[in-house]
């Protein structure tokens, strides 16, 4: 009996390291797919095809429509901060902070960060089901029999889009934010509209502002490209758009969540 429970353990442990190791084999194969494919991208914007039209419609159905998810979100994540920001800073007296705080706040991490996510649950998931209903009913085939470059035709609009919409959507997320803050701190009675915006005039720097914007740039574009290389690569129909719908989603959160910890070590 130990020797058939030592038996079965240690196969067990095979088992289980073979399972991690496949796992991580099939995590660096795909990270090496998505950087080829991301190589692709970057060669086409630079020497394809003129993009202007197809990236301006994508610009109004991917951006123009997120403007009202996105300043719903800053509307109430700008308030909500503000109100305990106020509710602590008022117990020691520190109340000609708040408008220098909360400026630092939406611009450098919460407008991108928050519009950034906004963004990747909406536009992430109408990118990456558009591709991959377009992939599961042969659409993208029937383009390469045409001669188009699928990634030229149907990729590189809509990276061009994200990349230059999130930053324009987060740029007004960052005033909406920064001025219901200044709803919040004035409905307190104890904060002036004299002393909010001087102290963010003191404290906010043009890198905040600027690092906000960069990143609101760099999760524009890993978003486009995480989704749409998850929807060109769809298989198995109805149920599988679904299941790389959701996949593209949670990829591009996880990805712009650690993305957004390195840039705030460092620069930004």
């Amino acid at each position: 009996m130990e020797w058939g429970d030592g038996f079965l353990l240690r196969q067990g442990i095979k088992k289980l390291f073979q399972f991690i190791g496949i796992k991580v084999h099939h995590f660096f194969l795909e990270w090496g797919e998505i950087t080829l494919f991301s190589g692709k991208i970057l060669s086409r914007i630079l020497f394809g095809k003129s993009h202007i039209k197809r990236t301006v419609d994508q610009m109004v159905s991917l951006g123009i429509y997120s403007l009202s998810i996105v300043t719903i979100t800053a509307i109430f994540v700008g308030m909500a901060f503000t109100v305990q920001v106020v509710r602590e800073f008022l117990k020691f007296g520190a109340g000609k902070m708040v408008g220098g705080v909360v400026g630092l706040a939406v611009w450098r991490e919460l407008g991108p960060l928050l519009s950034g996510v906004v963004f990747a649950g909406r536009v992430g998931a109408a990118i990456s089901a558009e591709l991959g209903t377009m992939k599961v009913t042969e659409q993208v085939d029937a383009l390469e029999t045409m001669s188009q470059d699928p990634i030229d035709y149907l990729v590189v609009p809509r990276v061009l889009a994200c990349s230059f919409m999130l930053p324009l959507l987060v740029g007004i997320a960052d005033i909406i934010g920064f001025f219901s803050g200044l709803v919040v701190a004035l409905s307190s009675g104890q904060i002036n509209l004299h002393a909010y915006f001087d102290s963010a005039s003191s404290m906010l720097k043009p890198i905040d502002i600027y690092g906000g914007l960069i990143k609101a740039f760099l999760f524009g574009l890993i978003t486009a490209i995480l989704c749409s290389y998850m929807g060109i690569k769809t298989q198995g129909g109805a149920k599988g758009v679904g299941e790389t719908t959701t996949k593209a989603v949670v990829i591009s959160l996880i990805t712009i969540f650690i993305l957004n910890y390195f840039l705030s070590l460092g620069v930004f």
